[in-house]
């Protein structure tokens, strides 16, 4: 089978842009055979810390040929619109072009343009240098007195193409100064030694012998593999990580891995501190013991080489390393627990949050003010909330956190029990930040949903006072984040907060209340609502429907909101409810049309002794008991009673469409129907705004 192999070969690609930078180069590659007419069976990419491969199976070997024509004008039209023709076809005279028959329109002529295939070979040396010139980096760099900017200096290029016989051709073309061959290279300390590339097949097995696992996949499941079977030989269960797992396989091409241990002494240390110190700065993997679950005084190291000692000096160098890594986080450790959280405030007047919002000081004040103000709707001891949120980013100037950001909160928890606060003002400085993400945990204890909403709703309501919002895919202060986080907490913990009241509260602590902006704010909280409850299966016309009919703004709730979105998808649903809906669209279509041709809405009461039909006294009588009962129970929020009353609507809907004229010759009985249509409607309006319903 034909096929195209491609590497890159170059200095260490950082890990985390590697499997990217490979699905990058397969994307631009394959794009660019298929724009010049150059099919293929399959494509496939790999990467190691020193190499990008793309393979590329069943590559014709050269483009079919083209024929294209392009219709001109007729042979007697004016010169100038010949010429014209010939310029734009690329022909110098009308012999050029070909002459044809219409027996309507006469003749006319017709550029015919025959392209023939192009090799293969010919349109990988073309498009390669434009690719790898443009290659899509987050961050290149420029090496000696080159002008190509790549991730890590380029050390070579194979640019191989095999026919369907033994017969393997190498690509010519050149990068800045740098040309491509057909030669690779092994593993840069067992077998730096150079290989010539052919097949794909040939060229990994080749890499393989020289100690290169082509696959990140592989190199990862090889990696869990041993470090699984390693730890299990010593009574051990490896801690998982996804991350750190694919990390450590961009670091290695030939992965082997060690296990080292280091004092038990440090295991006094939070359990957090230890693996994220290990985790950090030596890319290795924590472990627990099998009998109790409590972290082991072992570590994973994965190595790049097989040494000649076993990995002793390896292991041996990355014990010392650890343990002054954790040297360190325990005299960190042992120094903050010195200094209550409380006395470290002050130097939070040093820490800029944001230069129109103040500093971390002047947002602790607010943050206090708030979460006073939320303990009692949410449940919490008002005392317990302030004082969670006056500690809650006191751990920011502690020298752990200083040293390890990812730690803030966690350590803020941990010193906050050693120095004798209450159980639940140290989980709230924890949980302050949650959820930090679509899979996070939401706080469910009173204190801690106080202040984690208090964090939240600060940063969205500050940085809308100063008119920072996010724009596009930019959010550089992750507001949506926040936005989400805010809604979760509300709908996981059925919290009915008027989140308007709240913010405009707590705005006039920022700035002066402006209602627009409010609004503004209410309404990216709606957007964010009709993402995430679209992702949870609620389609996203139920909710602007009953977001149409009055959302935050108005003083809704979340919980609310969700509620009577469900309750109303449920009617929809339902016989009765896809009847009353098709009732509605016919009377607001029978409305607008009106409306439009009399140049006036109908809103106008009912004059129920002008009926005539027992069909209109009957929707009439129906609708007013509706509406009045919907309206009760909309305001008791007992959305399943409303919805059973909007149902009821039927019957009465459905007669009165089928036995009444609305647009009758009578004009006082059209009006009043008209008028009887509006107040249908209205009535289904305050439930939802039924028009923004699909279908």
């Amino acid at each position: 089978m034909p096929e195209l192999l491609l590497e890159l070969f170059s200095e260490e690609i950082p890990a985390r842009h590697q499997r990217r930078a490979a699905e990058n180069l397969k994307k631009l590659v394959t794009d660019g055979l298929v724009e010049r007419g150059l099919l293929y069976e399959g494509a496939k990419a790999y990467a190691t810390p020193r190499r990008l491969t793309l393979n590329v199976a069943g590559l014709a070997a050269a483009s079919a040929p083209t024929k294209t024509e392009r219709k001109g004008p007729r042979t007697d039209a004016p010169e100038q619109a010949i010429a014209g023709f010939l310029r734009a076809a690329g022909l110098s005279s009308v012999e050029e072009a070909t002459v044809q028959s219409d027996p309507k329109k006469g003749d006319f002529y017709v550029a015919v343009t025959e392209k023939p295939g192009e090799r293969t070979t010919d349109v990988i040396a073309e498009i390669m240098p434009q690719i790898v010139e443009k290659f899509p980096w987050p961050k290149s760099m420029r090496w000696g007195s080159g002008r190509l900017n790549w991730i890590r200096p380029l050390r070579a290029i194979t640019a191989t193409f095999a026919t369907d016989g033994d017969e393997v051709e190498t690509i010519d073309f050149e990068i800045d100064g740098l040309k491509s061959g057909n030669i690779t290279y092994g593993h840069r300390f067992m077998a730096p030694e150079a290989i010539k590339a052919k097949r794909f097949d040939d060229y990994s097995s080749s890499l393989e012998k020289a100690k290169v696992v082509l696959d990140l996949d592989r190199r990862m499941e090889i990696i869990r593999s041993d470090a699984d079977n390693l730890a299990f030989a010593q009574g051990l269960d490896v801690i998982a990580d996804k991350g750190l797992l694919e990390e450590a396989a961009g670091l290695v091409e030939w992965p082997v891995v060690m296990m080292g241990s280091f004092d038990e002494k440090f295991l006094s240390l939070p359990e957090e501190v230890v693996t994220t110190a290990i985790r950090s700065h030596q890319k290795c993997f924590c472990l627990r013991t099998q009998s109790d679950g409590k972290l082991a005084n072992r570590f994973l190291l994965i190595s790049n080489l097989e040494a000649p000692d076993g990995g002793a000096t390896i292991v041996a160098g990355n014990e010392r390393v650890i343990h002054a890594r954790l040297s360190d986080a325990k005299f960190f450790y042992d120094t903050d627990l010195n200094t209550p959280l409380e006395d470290r405030l002050p130097k939070l007047e040093n820490m800029v949050f944001h230069e129109k919002l103040g500093t971390q000081s002047q947002r602790v004040e607010r943050l206090v003010q708030l979460a006073d103000e939320l303990a009692p709707q949410v449940g919490a001891n008002a005392t317990d909330a302030a004082r969670a949120a006056k500690l809650a980013k006191a751990d920011l100037v502690t020298d752990m956190v200083f040293e390890f950001p990812e730690l803030q909160g966690l350590m803020g928890n941990y010193y906050a029990l050693a120095q004798g606060e209450k159980p639940e003002i140290a989980s709230a400085i924890f949980n302050h930040y949650k959820p930090s993400g679509p899979s996070d945990d939401v706080p469910t204890e009173a204190v801690s949903i106080a202040v984690a909403l208090a964090d939240k709703l600060d940063v969205l309501t500050g940085f809308w006072a100063i008119d920072e919002k996010p724009t596009g895919s930019k959010d550089p202060f992750a507001l949506r984040r926040a936005a989400l986080g805010v809604i979760r907490i509300s709908l996981e913990n059925q919290l009915d907060l008027n989140l308007q009241q709240i913010v405009s509260n707590h705005m006039a602590r920022i700035a002066s209340v402006d209602e627009t902006i409010v609004a503004d704010l209410m309404s990216f909280f709606e957007d964010r609502l009709v993402v995430q409850m679209r992702d949870s299966g609620l389609a996203h016309d139920i909710l602007d429907a009953v977001l149409g009919n009055g959302g935050l703004a108005k003083g809704f709730t979340l919980p609310s909101i969700v509620t009577r979105a469900k309750k109303l998808a449920a009617l929809t649903e339902s016989e009765a409810g896809e009847s009353l809906v098709a009732g509605y669209r016919r009377a607001v279509n029978i409305l607008k049309a009106e409306e439009k041709k009399d140049g006036k809405t109908f809103a106008d009461p009912v004059d129920n002794g002008a009926f005539s039909q027992d069909e209109e006294a009957q929707l009439f009588s129906a609708i007013k008991v509706v509406n009045e009962s919907v309206a009760a129970n909309i305001a008791s929020e007992d959305f399943d009673a409303a919805m059973q009353d909007l149902a009821s609507l039927r019957t009465p809907v459905d007669a009165f469409f089928e036995n009444v004229l609305v647009n009758d010759d009578d004009p006082n009985a059209r009006v009043n129907r008209l008028n009887l249509l509006a107040r249908l409607r209205d009535t289904m309006h305050l439930i939802a705004d039924f028009s923004k319903l699909k279908g």
